[in-house]
């Protein structure tokens, strides 16, 4: 899963009993050698989902890491691309990636803007908030959105029961509940707790009107649905 240039079973024993913080700042030089980096394979077809919904001029990456969904951002913004992440080593290797975007350290649930972008994205982070906290994210992410700007993201389509999927899944929420019951500070990676139909209700009580994009580039199951979807929530005007 790891390559050479990757972090060691050790390093990664050491992050995983960090907080989440202080564990992303400590894996952030050697975080784009991991698995847990939003793939190209991803990322290219979001890109052109996204050429299609817009145009954008201004765009923010929630929970940005180390910066591949800004990558994104300056194909289809016209204008400026921010990424916001609570990680000051993220942002550092970020910042060496994406030189041309701006960075702004900060916390999701809390975000430092006013109204300023027509698009938000965010890649993989959303196994960091728990089900309780997702209505307040919904509405910073809602609160710094223009009028008629769209909150965009992946979402893989849930692990059918019983494959290896599902139970790899199962498997690693319920260690981290372990962890997290017997050791402080908690770490927050829970597969497991962002699933549609919730999320969905959620964004919509949030002033959200939510439509899912197929992205066919990255596959069907056997029943013929999507592998992975593009979840556009739209910010009533």
């Amino acid at each position: 899963m790891f390559t050479p240039q990757g972090p060691s079973l050790r390093e990664l024993a050491v992050q995983a009993l960090s907080s989440v913080e202080h564990g992303y700042d400590l894996l952030a030089p050697k975080f784009d050698h991991t698995p847990f980096r939003t793939p190209d394979a991803v990322l290219d077809p979001v890109t052109r989902a996204l050429r299609e919904l817009g145009p954008y001029r201004t765009g923010l990456d929630l929970c940005c890491g180390t910066g591949a969904g800004l990558g994104v951002l300056r194909e289809v913004c016209a204008e400026r691309a921010v990424g916001v992440d609570f990680s000051a080593g993220m942002l550092d290797v970020a910042r060496r990636g994406e030189p041309t975007a701006s960075y702004v350290r900060g916390d999701a649930l809390a975000l430092p803007f006013g109204p300023a972008f027509d698009l938000v994205v965010s890649f993989g982070a959303f196994g960091h908030f728990l089900p309780r906290q997702h209505a307040a994210l919904f509405a910073q992410v809602r609160q710094v959105l223009l009028p008629g700007g769209q909150f965009v993201f992946p979402m893989p389509a849930p692990a059918r029961p019983g494959s290896r999927g599902y139970w790899a899944m199962l498997g690693f929420d319920s260690v981290m509940r372990v962890r997290n019951a017997v050791w402080r500070p908690p770490f927050v990676m829970y597969y497991r707790v962002f699933r549609f139909g919730a999320v969905r209700e959620e964004l919509e009580r949030a002033g959200f009107d939510v439509t899912l994009r197929a992205l066919p580039e990255l596959g069907e199951r056997p029943d013929g649905t999507p592998r992975c979807a593009l979840v556009v929530a739209t910010a009533r005007t």
